[in-house]
């Protein structure tokens, strides 16, 4: 990953204003094509499964006429008046006729109709007009509601007061506020005080909004095709904003500290991408896996918002790893901080094991003992200051968030009702009209679904039905059965006592359902509870039950993620219980500001009440993700600093905390500086629904960052001692390795430098062991020039062994080598793609056996070959390319194109199963001859023909099992390797071997094919 993003971020810094320009395309094509569509979001909270859903679904079959949407018109008449009064009837009266005649409206019940439920107030003051709609919520739109709220000129001209309230009325559109505007104004101060640099702080913040508009374009398009609440465009952009300035600053802060120690501009870039990138898209991917794990929830609107948000963080990553390079690529120079200045300093510092040359604190943690000196690194003096504590540290840390996290054991959720919507909204004014003239539960009536197809008495078994119902607790009113048309269905309106969100209400759900078998046994007939009350209990409960789940599943991925990083076992329990007191931390503060209602005014709360259902779910997932992000940030340092001191034998695991610590602390304490501003500009003048979840997330932020990562996980750390670096032998196995520091990156700037002296060798190899661990060839040193010939011999398995390492087929053991002027291992993909190989050896095989091989003509390998080697755009050429081919090969060797090549004599045989790899104009191609030519002149005649067929500057490496009796071939150098020895070296006349040095490397896994 590290090398594939190292050559990503030189390809971007080389190619700048082609990046940038493919970045604007995209934000220009895919905003600009939501904006056409015209999509918007739209509230559906459904769940499929649930009773009250599967209760909804039977009555939009079978009873259409009462599952649509639904809205209400609360009239008021004016103080002293009597809403009954004939001229107020009256306007109510014909309002209602206009609203029938509207487009996408079903019936509308008014408080004066036959069959109206209890739709006055008991002091006459107050009516309420039912409206139900064709379709679901979905389905209604803009110009409907506008066509609605139109009617009420005429209750108003009679003076009534007139508010609309419904689900249909909720809020919908989203927007940033110039709160928002002021989060990003706060995340560009903190980078400027971070890079000293205007330049360099508007990087992240433009390539940020670069991300965010596209995000935002894309769900405005998707919104034009499928149903995605309202809440989803603003946590998208609230996420992308976030992690879009961060993952960028911890790219741009490794290029500047790279550039302050003198390293050249492009590499600076290819390696800040490589190094600081690898964490980045780690970071990311662990977000963007806790977010789609929303999808498993089984939740439609949540899993758009899982989706939305996950697109977002990838986003993110690609403009981290794509176009902040290619602004580097255009910024040049100017990006290097001044020799001398603060930043430059800083850099040094960090590059020489984070002391400030300026004055700082230096830490002998080992010892416990510190020297004081002025000035300096605040996070060197904050680490220093808790490893003299470190028990206290850790309790103070447990302790505080502790306490913050008791009220989350009264955490309640419920979905938004109008109740949630702003205060001088018709919805909101609607609402508390109903709960002030009609009661709390008027606001949420619960719908009790009856199949009266069993029953032969109708009325008198509905009667019956709503009696029991009548006498449960918190039931304020009761409506008469009402059937359907064809008598399959009828349903029971029951107004709760208490409001939709209360605890009685959801309890009064559970006790009509825990009754519904006894009405069953009793009248033959199944009931349901349904209506939008039901629903979102429904959903919450769903929701909680798979709190605990999700939330294991969520610790148990980074213990196992930070096992692959960190190599350690107490390391990543201790994050992943760090991040757990985080979580439970910001819960217990959100419930205590919007459920308990304390600090209200600092995020102007209108109305204390249970916290958003999916908030916990949401909150965890993006959390987790960035909680990783610094934990790996913070700890990698401290892992390296020890790893180093133990390779010089002075491996001191406290010493490496306050080092690897101070290289981390300043980025880190910045990201999440500009993550808390980011989220806590939301929650002002944020929707009702986004509020909670910034602020979870703001507060989240702040205690995992500040509380857990720096505080608390240094002190375990020093008290874990070395013991935070365990890990058993048979988990280090199993687990992969991530190389999130970029230790592989490094080995292949070195393997790399190196490969680039060998100008002119096509193969050389410094102490290359091949094989695998228990069957080994080597080591060998070798040097062999472009064009020429290498003669190996050995036995099959060592030589075979050697081809397949050679060719990037298979993996190193130890030493280096180079093939084509890639070096192995960290470039096996491009050495595969330059290398070819055949085999070419093989006894006869008899007309008797013919059934039992396959036998290719000379003609069907070739176009093989070529069809699959051709790229894409040239495949049209394959047939016109074969023949081209073996009308060369012709010339040198008397092939037929069509005979089959187990016919053919064994010279001729052997030249054009080499003409074959040939084919695709390899670098290098290996052929293994075995017993495949007899004798010298076969071999002579061989090798002549292949070195005669193949580009002058294709090196041809040919094995066998005895030295092969050839001097000299058509003009190419010789070079010699036998594999018999025990130390193999071997040079063309001219040349010298180069002196053999292992070094440690990474098998790889390929394939390659042979035919024999």
């Amino acid at each position: 990953m590290a090398t594939l993003l190292y050559r990503l971020g030189r390809f971007s810094f080389r190619r700048p204003w082609r990046v940038i320009a493919t970045w604007l395309v995209l934000l220009v094509a895919i905003l600009g094509g939501g904006i056409a569509l015209g999509g918007q979001s739209q509230e559906s909270f459904a769940i499929p499964g649930t009773e009250s859903q599967q209760a909804l679904d039977r009555l939009e079959a079978v009873f259409p006429e009462v599952a649509g949407a639904g809205a209400e018109a609360v009239f008021v008449a004016p103080d002293g008046n009597d809403i009954t009064g004939p001229a107020y009837e009256k306007a109510i009266d014909r309002m209602a006729t206009d609203i029938r005649a509207i487009p996408g409206i079903n019936s509308v019940t008014t408080p004066f109709d036959e069959y109206a439920g209890k739709q006055l107030s008991d002091d006459g003051s107050m009516a309420i007009t039912r409206i139900q709609f064709d379709g679901a919520s979905t389905e209604v739109t803009d110009a409907m509601l506008h066509e609605l709220t139109a009617t009420a000129s005429i209750a108003e001209d009679a003076g009534l007061r007139v508010e609309f309230g419904g689900q249909v009325f909720q809020e919908t559109s989203f927007g940033i506020t110039v709160t928002e505007v002021f989060g990003v104004v706060f995340a560009g101060i903190v980078l400027l005080v971070t890079f000293g640099s205007l330049l360099a702080a508007g990087m992240p913040l433009l390539s940020a909004l670069i991300g965010v508009g596209i995000v935002i374009g894309g769900i405005t398009t998707a919104s034009a095709f499928t149903t995605i609440s309202s809440s989803a465009p603003l946590l998208a952009l609230m996420i992308g904003l976030a992690v879009g300035i961060d993952y960028t600053l911890f790219i741009l802060s490794r290029h500047r500290n790279q550039l302050a120690a003198g390293e050249g501009l492009e590499e600076s870039a290819a390696k800040a991408v490589g190094t600081a990138g690898s964490a980045v898209v780690f970071a990311g991917v662990t977000v963007i896996i806790a977010l789609l794990g929303l999808l498993v929830v089984g939740i439609p609107f949540l899993s758009v918002m899982g989706i939305g948000a996950a697109f977002a963080v990838l986003i993110a990553i690609g403009v981290a790893t794509t176009l902040l390079p290619a602004m580097l690529g255009v910024a040049g120079e100017r990006l290097r901080p001044k020799p001398g200045s603060r930043a430059a300093r800083r850099a040094l510092a960090l590059a020489e094991g984070g002391i400030v040359p300026d004055g700082d604190t230096e830490a002998s943690a080992g010892a416990g003992t510190t020297t004081r000196r002025r000035g300096g690194s605040m996070g060197l003096r904050w680490v220093t200051a808790v490893l003299r504590h470190p028990i206290l540290a850790s309790v103070g840390v447990v302790g505080l968030l502790g306490v913050l996290a008791i009220p989350a054991l009264d955490l309640q959720l419920s979905l938004p009702d109008g109740g949630s919507e702003p205060a001088a909204s018709t919805q909101r004014q609607a609402y508390d009209l109903v709960s002030e003239g009609f009661g709390a539960g008027y606001n949420g009536p619960l719908i009790v679904a009856v199949d009266i197809t069993q029953t032969t008495d109708i009325v008198d078994d509905l009667d019956g039905i709503a009696d029991r119902l009548r006498s449960l607790d918190d039931v304020a009113w009761v409506s008469q059965g009402l059937p359907d048309a064809g008598l399959d269905t009828a349903i029971i309106q029951v107004v709760p006592g208490s409001a939709p969100e209360a605890e009685q209400t959801k309890q009064l759900v559970q006790a009509i359902r825990d009754l519904a078998p006894a009405i069953e046994d009793e009248y033959g007939t199944a009931v349901w509870v349904t209506g939008t009350t039901a629903v979102g209990i429904d959903i919450s409960s769903r929701l909680s039950a798979a709190l605990v789940p999700f939330g294991l599943v969520v610790v148990g991925l980074s213990i196992v993620l930070l096992m692959m990083v960190f190599r350690s076992v107490l390391v990543p329990v201790k994050a992943a219980l760090g991040f757990l007191l985080s979580v439970v931390a910001a819960f217990g503060v959100t419930v205590a500001v919007f459920q308990w209602g304390w600090l209200g005014d600092l995020v102007q709360l209108e109305r204390a009440g249970p916290i958003l259902s999916f908030m916990p779910i949401i909150l965890m997932a993006v959390l987790f993700g960035l909680a990783m992000d610094y934990e790996v940030f913070l700890v990698s340092g401290m892992r390296e600093e020890f790893v180093h001191g133990r390779r010089r034998g002075d491996g001191d695991a406290r010493a490496a905390i306050p080092r690897g610590f101070a290289n981390g602390a300043r980025v880190v304490t910045a990201a999440a500086l500009i993550m808390f501003f980011v989220f806590f500009a939301f929650v002002p003048e944020g929707s009702g629904m986004i509020k909670p979840i910034a602020l979870g997330l703001a507060t989240g932020i702040a205690f995992d960052a500040f509380l857990v990562r720096m505080t608390l996980g240094p002190a375990l750390m020093a008290l874990m001692g070395r013991a935070a670096w365990w890990m058993p032998a048979w988990l280090g196995r199993v687990l992969p390795d991530v190389d999130i520091e970029g230790e592989s990156l490094r080995a292949h700037i070195t393997a790399d430098a190196w490969a680039r002296k060998q100008r002119g060798m096509a193969i050389t190899a410094e102490g290359l062991v091949a094989g695998t661990a228990s069957s080994r060839v080597g080591p060998i040193g070798i040097a062999v020039p472009e064009g020429s010939v290498l003669l190996v011999n050995g036995p099959a398995a060592d030589r075979r062994m050697l081809a397949a390492t050679l060719a990037g087929r298979l993996g190193i053991v130890g030493g280096r080598a180079q093939v084509a002027g890639h070096p192995l291992p960290s470039e096996v993909d491009r050495v595969a793609r330059r290398v070819a190989m055949i085999d070419v050896g093989g006894a006869d095989r008899s007309a008797g056996d013919s059934a039992a091989w396959a036998d290719p003509t000379w003609r069907e390998l070739v176009e093989e070959r070529l069809r699959v080697t051709l790229p894409w755009y040239r495949s049209w050429i394959t047939g016109r390319a074969t023949a081209e081919w073996m009308r060369r090969v012709s010339a040198v060797s008397p092939i037929a194109p069509d005979a089959g090549l187990r016919t053919v004599p064994r010279l001729e045989r052997a030249i054009a199963l080499a003409s074959v790899a040939l084919a695709e104009s390899p670098a290098v191609v290996m052929l293994d001859a075995s017993e495949y030519l007899p004798g010298p002149e076969e071999e002579q005649a061989f090798l002549d023909a292949v070195a005669t067929i193949a580009r002058a500057d294709t090196t041809i490496v040919v094995g066998s099992t005895e030295p092969l009796a050839v001097a000299a071939v058509a003009g190419r150098a010789v070079v010699r390797l036998d594999l018999d020895r025990d130390q193999a070296t071997a040079s063309p006349a001219g040349p010298t071997a180069s002196d053999s040095t292992a070094i440690d490397s990474i098998a790889s896994d390929s394939t390659g094919g042979s035919y024999s």
